[in-house]
């Protein structure tokens, strides 16, 4: 009897002290986009050095994984912030709301290019919208004219455009979870998708169907699926110069020694050309904050002032040596402010 209640006790106290471990947390946690992870990294860092918290964790798991794990749930167990390359989607923010994360902050911190790059070794691309989409997509329309839609039959860039190279296409670019494909699927192959009438004209008729035509990459082995790390696919480039790749500009600009972006409708994915909108595969980055963790985490509200202070995110702040292009003044004041009040998200109805 002795013993079992000794055993009782025990565990009792295990219990205890692992539920005080899991009740408090002395760090920020933060998931999300790959894409923005650099960003966060540099402020998380700059943050430790010069303040008295503790250098928040960041984890790469794409825009859609990260929402994921933030909408989750409120306690320590759960992330505080999630990066995304794309804003939250009205489903996910009632995901949020089911499992009790209503008050959520959002923080748009600059724009980002989606590049379509290849090695330094090949000679530069030239494409357009609608090659990127003859070249990617699952179903493409027939060349007879008809509005009839086939399973992609393109072989070489030469077969999507014969002022293109006779190589095979071969595509390197990120998962469905992450904000980079998002973006690209909708800026990039649904530009190109609806430069055919009789597919624009469906979005009208069938949002579903034309959604459908317009953002299906194939899956034959023309596009392949390179994970979260950018880097990686930069390597893969390197070693592979009649391989492209899709990733976002922050990462051609880190490695502009070894990759080179393709001009998409005659624009290069420039620096400037990415800031007055006039390269067309071009998109806002943010990350979310849940405002229930405010005041419990220590350190929250202090990474936030970090973030959005002008030597980090302004015209000559240390996240545009990293790749980010910064949003005009005004803008930047108005989010400032938002964060400054912790001012809650609210989407369009």
């Amino acid at each position: 009897m002795i013993n079992n209640r000794l055993i009782l006790a025990a565990a009792l106290a295990s219990a205890v002290a692992s539920s005080a471990q899991a009740a408090s947390r002395d760090y920020i946690s933060i998931v999300g986009s790959s894409t923005v992870y650099p960003f966060a990294t540099v402020v998380a860092e700059t943050f430790g050095k010069t303040t008295a918290f503790k250098t928040p964790k960041i984890e790469s798991t794409g825009s859609g994984g990260g929402l994921k794990l933030f909408c989750a749930g409120v306690g320590v167990e759960h992330p505080d912030v999630t990066n995304a390359s794309r804003r939250i989607k009205s489903s996910e923010v009632e995901n949020c709301a089911k499992n009790g994360v209503t008050d959520i902050v959002e923080v748009k911190i600059g724009y980002d290019g989606i590049v379509v790059a290849n090695s330094k070794a090949a000679a530069p691309m030239q494409l357009t919208r609608r090659d990127i989409y003859l070249a990617l997509a699952k179903k493409v329309p027939s060349e007879q004219g008809n509005g009839e839609l086939i399973d992609n039959p393109y072989k070489t860039w030469k077969d999507v455009n014969a002022s293109l190279p006779d190589s095979a296409i071969e595509v390197l670019g990120p998962p469905p979870t992450s904000g980079t494909r998002d973006a690209f699927v909708e800026l990039a192959m649904e530009g190109g998708c609806k430069t055919f009438d009789f597919i624009k004209a469906m979005k009208k008729k069938d949002k579903k169907a034309y959604k459908g035509i317009c953002h299906t990459i194939r899956e034959d082995g023309a596009y392949i699926e390179a994970g979260e790390n950018d880097n990686l696919i930069v390597q893969k480039l390197e070693s592979n110069p009649k391989a492209l790749g899709v990733f976002g500009f922050s990462f051609l600009d880190q490695n502009a020694d070894k990759v080179q972006g393709s001009m998409v409708d005659g624009v290069s994915p420039t620096f400037d050309a990415i800031a007055d909108g006039s390269y067309p595969v071009s998109r806002p980055l943010y990350f979310y904050v849940k405002k229930a963790h405010v005041g419990k985490i220590p350190g929250i509200k202090e990474y936030l002032a970090e973030f959005t202070s002008d030597k980090a995110w302004g015209e000559e702040g240390y996240l545009v040596d990293k790749g980010m292009i910064p949003m005009p003044t005004q803008e930047r004041s108005q989010f400032a402010a938002d964060v400054k009040g912790l001012n809650i998200l609210q989407l369009p109805k």
